[in-house]
Order: structure tokens, then sequence, then C-alpha cells
């Protein structure tokens, strides 16, 4: 038995909390996964995992055995990185995950760049706006956006997003101005779900700090994109990350409403799961799309 290609995928079965899901990510048939953790187990001398019909869990071996194994492999990972060049040693599937609108407008030209540099590279890239966990949902690296919370990571600040309160032309031409944050309660607010607690809009200007203003929330949506493209059609007002944004703005199409203002920007961290050492293609694949980032970021401002 190939002991190494059998801890891999045992680690990788934990860490997705799913065979089915590992198969796809090591490319590899369903029972052949299965197989391999039971010839495993039986090499070992012990059970790995309860199982049932849906779901498994870990048994206190199985706990042992995977913190183990992920040790062992990344010290392999840091052996090869020694010897070996980076054709050889960056290869293989990694998952990335991050916000949908920072995934389809930023990191695509990032992940141009890794894949110029590392071609034998598989990516799997996840686009959410929900906090994904990196460790349960077996995610190499990710993209978060706003607070980091309290799971366990190593993170790298890449810089903020800026947003803006925008509008279409038509838009404002056909309804009452908006001099002062007060006004926009008169205004129909197109918002993504989740960006904010409340029909409460936080802004801050120069000369002081205002802490929050109600605006009337019409419409509701999941993604950014079906709010984009009403705010364009002059549906009604909205807040758009600057790289969604920029664009239409210099074209005319979309105007900044109360440039004096603005919406707090949120920070930008690149995230991995915290294990000593790195793996070797996973640390260079982060310092290529941290640079990247942090120069798209600064082309923004």
């Amino acid at each position: 038995m190939n002991l190494l290609e059998a801890m891999r995928i045992y680690v990788r079965v934990v860490e997705r909390g799913s065979i089915s899901g590992a198969a796809r990510d090591l490319d590899i048939g369903q029972p052949a996964v299965s197989e391999r953790i039971e010839r495993l187990e039986k090499y070992l001398g012990c059970q790995l995992l309860l199982r049932n019909a849906r779901t498994f869990q870990c048994t206190p071996e199985g706990s042992i055995f995977h913190e183990r194994s992920k040790s062992v492999l990344g010290a392999v990972e840091q052996a090869l990185a020694e010897v070996a060049n980076d054709e050889h040693v960056v290869k293989g599937t990694i998952r990335i995950a991050a916000p949908h609108c920072f995934g389809e407008t930023i990191l695509p030209e990032g992940l141009k760049r890794v894949m110029a540099s590392y071609p034998r590279l598989d990516i799997e890239l996840a686009l959410n706006d929900k906090i994904a966990d990196l460790v349960t949902e077996g995610v190499d690296i990710s993209f978060r956006l706003g607070p980091l919370g309290d799971s366990a990571y190593i993170a790298w600040p890449l810089g903020q997003i800026r947003r803006w309160l925008v509008a279409s032309p038509d838009y404002l031409k056909q309804h009452d101005p908006i001099n002062s944050p007060v006004q926009l309660a008169n205004h129909s607010f197109i918002r993504v779900k989740g960006t904010f607690d409340s029909d409460q809009l936080p802004l801050t200007s120069d000369a002081h700090i205002v802490d929050s203003v109600t605006i009337r929330t019409a419409i509701k949506t999941t993604h950014w994109r079906p709010m984009f493209e009403m705010v364009l059609a002059g549906v009604g007002i909205g807040v758009l990350e600057e790289p969604a944004a920029t664009t239409a703005i210099a074209d005319g199409r979309l105007v900044r409403i109360l440039p004096g203002y603005d919406v707090p920007p949120l920070a930008l961290n690149l995230l991995i799961r915290p294990q000593r050492p790195v793996p070797a293609r996973v640390r260079k694949i982060v310092d290529t799309l941290k640079a990247f980032v942090t120069e798209a970021l600064q082309a923004e401002q």
C-alpha cells in the first residue's frame, strides 16, 4: 500500500466531510476512495471513521491520525520544495473560495497570472458571499471581506474594497434630488441581502461621522449582479463595491450620490489553514495572489 497516498486521501475525506467530495477533489472514483480508507484502517488495525448512511465522524484514533497525517504531508511538501523546481512542486488541485463580486471582477486576472506561472496546477474556484470554513469545506485559500471571525486560520491583510452609493443619471432626472443623507429615505434602495443588517446605511464624511441613515429597501437580492443591472436600469439606487462600479461611472452610466460621503470600506484578507509548514504550492500561489491583489487594489485608488 502507498501509505502517503492513503494519508492524502484520508485527510481530504476528513476535511471535505464526505467521500464523494474528496473523490471529486482528487479526481478519482468514489468507490476507490472508500476502498483506500478501508485498506488504511486494515493496515493500521483500527477504525478511523464511524460511518452511517449519510455522513461519518472520526473516531478518537481517526482524529489523531488526521492531525499526524497533515503534519507528515506538510513535511513531505516542504522537502520537495527544497529540492525541486516550481514546475514540479506547484501541481495538483488548489481550492480557492472568494466572495462573488471580488471573485468575478478582480480575481480572474489574478488566477490568469497564477496559471501563467504554474501551468500544471488545477484550480477549483468557489464563489459564495457566505463565510467558508477552510477546514470543514476543504478550502486551501480563501478571500474574505469584512470581519474575520473566530475560526482558526493564517491571514494576510490585502487592503480595502471601497463602496460607493450610486444611481443612474435617468433615475436622478426622474426623482427627487439627493443633497443630504436624510433624503435617501425618499428613494427606492436595492441591496444585496446581508450587506446591511437593517434599513440603516452607515456613512462617513471628512467633516463628521454619521453613524447611520435610514433607507427604504425596495428590493433585496442574493447576488450583486442583479442589483447592478437594476440600478443601471433606473429601478432604484444602491451601494456597489468599487471594482463593480468603476467602469460604469467612468462611461457615465452611473453617478455617485452624495460624493462627500462614503460607505465604510470592507477589509479584504487572504486566509489559509493553520498548518506548519505551509505546503510549498500553497505558499507560492499565496505569494502570487497577494502581490496581484495588492497591486490591483492600489490601481483602483
